[in-house]
C-alpha cells in the first residue's frame, strides 16, 4: 500500500494542471510551495500556454512537458478529470492526484487500470505539511 509522504518522498516532478497566474488562488499557492520545497513543477492551463508562472513556461497540456512527470496534481472540476486521466497514462505519470473535493470515479478506474497511484480530495501542500514538521 502507499501513502502521501511516501509519494511525496520519492517523486519531486510535477504536473499541475489548471495552474493560474493569479497568485491568490490555491493552485498558485501550492505551486509555489512545492517550489519552495524542492519540487519541480510544470503549470498546465491551455489558455496561457507559452506563458509563465511563478517563473516556470506554462503548458497547454501535460503532453507538451519533455520531462518525465510523475505526479499529475489536479485542480480541476470533477467532470474534467477521466480526460486528464487519459493524458497522465500517455505520459507515463506515477501518481494522479486530485485536490479537495474533487473525485471522479472513471478517472479512478483508468489510473488504476493502468498502475497510476489515484489520490482524491487530498491537497498535495497540506500532505506535505502533514510530515514536514514531524
Amino acid at each position: 500500500m502507499f501513502n502521501t509522504k511516501d509519494i511525496l518522498s520519492n517523486y519531486k516532478r510535477i504536473a499541475l494542471v489548471g495552474a493560474s497566474k493569479d497568485l491568490k488562488k490555491t493552485s498558485s499557492i501550492v505551486m509555489k510551495y512545492l517550489q519552495d520545497y524542492g519540487f519541480k513543477v510544470y503549470p498546465v492551463n491551455p489558455s496561457m500556454k507559452g506563458e509563465k508562472i511563478l517563473g516556470e513556461e506554462v503548458f497547454g497540456k501535460i503532453s507538451e512537458i519533455k520531462e518525465q512527470v510523475e505526479i499529475v496534481d489536479v485542480f480541476r472540476p470533477s467532470d474534467e478529470v477521466a480526460a486528464i486521466a487519459k493524458e497522465a497514462v500517455k505520459v507515463g505519470a506515477k501518481v494522479l492526484w486530485l485536490q479537495i473535493d474533487i473525485k471522479n470515479e472513471e478517472a479512478r478506474k483508468i489510473a488504476e487500470a493502468n498502475n497510476i497511484l489515484y489520490i482524491e480530495n487530498k491537497c498535495t501542500k497540506i500532505e506535505f505539511e502533514k510530515y514536514l514538521n514531524k
